[in-house]
Parts: structure tokens; sequence; C-alpha cells
């Protein structure tokens, strides 16, 4: 065996230096890479050999490389050339839009540990609409009452906690509570900044998508990403500009969806059902137990099924303890859990939504914020007495956002705050909702998806009990394990 280190990622501007004192400086590219490892199938050469070929002859890799990816679709030749990108100065709507594309990596700046000044973007819509004036003035008095919040929810985080105040080392996570609760008053149009690691096939697909978005601020930000990127691997990324499917597709569903449902959506009567479990695998417990009997065996899945629906419930919980018994809290559970589904409908705040999304393997399909749905009221809030000047903000704040939909409605979502709803269509299998729930059930995770999280898990758990038998927070697995396996 020998493993060789192909590459690693440098800061830019230390390649820029190289490049500068090199005599050719268009050998640093990731290209090559791509191009030594789209060989490997057909040539017998070591692929550090090809490696090295292909940095003698960086034109001859680069045609192979627009000959395999493009000419012959092998796309994936095109994931070996990786790119660390600084976003900055972007809406916190418009890292909804990037944060969409799975396979790509994203650390954000967050508004739980930072204390945010009056940074926020004015789109260019608003502007040309006219209602730039109003606009900001609302921005501004919602940042005010931010700073009003932090101000009246830092004392009262401080007196509810005083064994974790005594100590000095928490004061900036008791002062992140406040801020993370103060920040529902934010807009949507906050600045934000982002680090974002993407090959150059997810490149090529961002690219493209968001040049053919409705928002002037994707399609600037698409332009500029491919404005720094563009030289560095022209062989790789070709297809940037937008296309019939990605600019139309949407708002030809919007029209049907319209003439069928009716344009206004109907006004909820009551408080809203902020989790639904819409659909799971039926008979989930038999099928995760066939697939473990499967994995576990040479037997084919039929026959599995047909075991595993006749096992007592004593051996079929017999089966599932023993994919469970040598587990930490770190473990993932089996891949065998991936064969059961739960669809759920959920109502998110804007704030939990932002966390909600990073959960990629996921599939997420979400709605347009929706002001009829109400808002996320932090319970802190009504605890220091501000939720009727919370409110006071919110309701000018949809004043403003209906008079910018008067006149260019795909703006209108920046005014609508952290607190302001949406619906989101979430599926997912089993084994990703426990990834899901380690990290939001946990203690530690903020409050709003921690209680999103604990309501689909319960739903779960009624519907698929020894599936998720050992699904619960980080904090709670050694009670979860000692309930399954107490001490004898």
């Amino acid at each position: 065996m020998k493993i060789i280190l192909a590459g690693f990622n440098l800061d830019y501007e230390t390649i820029r230096a190289s490049q500068s004192s090199s005599p050719e400086p268009e050998r640093f590219t990731p290209e090559t890479v791509s191009a030594a490892y789209a060989r490997i199938s057909r040539n017998p050469a070591p692929v550090n050999e090809l490696r090295e070929a292909a940095r003698r002859e960086v034109e001859k890799a680069r045609r192979s490389n627009q000959s395999i990816v493009f000419d012959m679709g092998h796309s994936s030749i095109a994931e070996h050339a990786v790119f660390n990108i600084d976003v900055l100065g972007v809406s916190r709507l418009l890292v909804e839009e990037i944060e969409k594309f799975r396979l790509c990596s994203y650390t954000e700046k967050s508004q739980r540990y930072v204390l945010l000044q009056d940074d926020f973007v004015v789109p260019r819509e608003v502007r040309e609409a006219g209602l730039a004036g109003r606009f900001t003035e609302t921005v501004k008095a919602q940042n005010e009452f931010y700073r009003r919040l932090y101000e009246g929810l830092l004392p009262w985080v401080l007196a509810e906690n005083p064994e974790l105040a005594a100590v000095p080392a928490n004061r900036s996570m008791l002062e992140g509570w406040a801020k993370e609760d103060a920040r529902y008053v934010l807009c949507l149009a906050t600045e934000a900044q982002l680090g974002m690691t993407l090959n150059t096939r997810n490149l090529e697909l961002m690219l493209r998508r968001l040049s053919a978005h409705p928002l002037e601020e994707a399609r600037e930000y698409s332009w500029r990403l491919h404005d720094v990127t563009r030289g560095i691997a022209p062989s790789l990324v070709r297809y940037t500009a937008p296309t019939e499917f990605d600019g139309a597709t949407r708002e030809d569903l919007r029209t049907i969806a319209g003439a069928v449902l009716g344009r206004a959506a109907d006004r909820p009567e009551g408080p809203v059902e902020e989790v639904r479990l819409a659909w799971a695998t039926p008979e989930a417990d038999t099928r995760v137990a066939a697939a473990l009997l499967h994995g576990a065996s040479r037997h084919p899945l039929e026959k599995c099924l047909r075991t595993a629906a006749a096992l007592s419930a004593e051996d079929r919980a017999d089966l599932f303890k023993a994919s469970f018994r040598r587990m930490k809290a770190w473990d993932a559970p089996l891949r065998e859990f991936e064969n059961v589904d739960l669809q759920f409908d959920l109502v998110v705040s804007a704030s939990c939504f932002a966390q909600l999304k990073r959960h990629r393997m996921a599939t997420l399909v979400a709605q347009d914020y929706d002001p009829a749905l109400g808002v996320t009221v932090p319970p802190s809030i009504a605890a220091v007495g501000m939720e009727a000047p919370f409110r006071d903000v919110m309701a000018r704040t949809e004043e403003t956002c209906e008079a910018i939909r008067r006149a260019v409605p795909a703006a209108a979502p920046y005014i609508l705050t952290n607190a302001h709803r949406k619906r989101v269509l979430m599926k997912m299998n089993a084994r990703e909702l426990y990834h899901v729930a380690r990290l939001r059930a946990d203690r530690h995770a903020q409050w709003d998806i921690r209680r999103l999280t604990e309501k689909m898990l319960s739903l779960a758990r009624e519907t698929m009990p020894l599936t998720f038998m050992m699904a619960g927070g980080k904090d709670r697995f050694r009670e979860i394990f000692r309930a399954a396996f107490p001490p004898e």
C-alpha cells in the first residue's frame, strides 16, 4: 500500500505570491488534479505519475478535462477541483438561497454570538421602486429595538442563571443567550458573511441557478462569484448562463397552483400547527428489522421481510438492541436505518430555519415567508415585559412589507424578521433524524429548533418506536442508553 498526498488547500494570497515568482504561473490550477484522476480508468500508469504529466502540460490537461467532463458527460471529474470562497456583505435572505446547494460546505457568522450593528442590504428593487427611505426607516427601528431588547434581556438571563453567572468564564455564553433572543427582531436584509467550500461541479450549478434568480442580489452574487473563479479552472466551468428551466419553472408552477388552490392562502384560525407528521413509511419497524437481517445474512429481502414480520415483540426488540448495544453518543445508527422515511409539514421562524437548513441531507422544500402565519415570540421577551413593543415593531414591519409587495413582490421578504414564519416540507430517513436529534434536541441547542426537534421526535417515536429507541439529544444519551440497557 502507498498513500500519497496529492494536494491540499492553501490561502490564495500564498498561492498568488508563489505564482508571481514562478516561471510557469499557469501550473497553479486544480485542473491538473482533475485531469490526472480522469485518466486513472484508462491509463495503467500510477496516479502520481499521471499528476506529474498533467502538471507538465496544463493546456493538454485542460483539453482533456473539457472532453471528459462536457463531451463525455463524466461530470464527477470536476469534483476534484475545490474552491474556498469568502462571502461578505450579502443579506440573510440571500444566504438562504446560497445554502440550498447541499453538497457545499458553509460556516456562517452567527447572530447568536455576535452583537450586530446597523449593517444591512437595501435591495436594488426597493430603491428603484422609490421605497428605500421607508425600508431604511423600518430597518433602523428594528435595529434600535434589537439593542433595547439585548439590554433588557441580558440582566434577565443573568438573574435566571445565577450559578452560571457566578463563573466569569460563562459570561460570553450568557450574553449569547440574550443575543439569540434579541435577534428575532432583526430583518432578513441584515448583512451576513460566510466561508464557503465547493467543488467546480457545484460551483457551475450555483452560478447557473442563481443567475436565473428573480432577485438582483442573487444575480449579482452569481456574476461576482464567476468573476473570481473563472480564470483558475476554465476547463471545468462552462455552462453558467441561466436556463429556461431554472428561470421559468417555479413561476409556471405558481401559476398552476394559484389556479388550482386559489391565490390567497387561508388565514389560520387559532394557533398554527407547527409540527405535523404528514407521512411515514408503513410498518417502519418491520422494514428496519428486515434491513438489519438482510445486512447480516445472505438471504433476499423478501425472506427477511417475512421473517421480520413474524418475529415476536421480544425477538424484534432484541434485534434492534443488538444494533444499538455498542453505540456511543457520537455514533450514528447503522445505514440500515436509511430504509424508512418520515415527512414533516412544519411552520418555522426564520431564526429556526437558519439552523434547520443546515441539515442538507434531508429534503427541504420551503415556501416564501408568510406574515399570515404570525411570528415566533421568544418566551424571554414576554418574561421581561417587552412583548407588546415587540409586536408593535412586527406590525410596522408588516406594513412596510405589504407596501414593497405591491410594488416588487420578490423583494418583500427582505424586510421581514427572524421572528416571521414560513411553511417547510421536510423529508428525511430515520438515520438523518437521529443526526438532527443529537444536535438539535440537546440542551445546548437553541430553544426554538430544540422545541421543534423534540416535537418531531415525539411523533416519530409514536409511529416507529423501536427504530427511534435510542434517539435524543447528546446530553440525554446516557439516560436513554440506561433505559434500553439497564445495569444487571
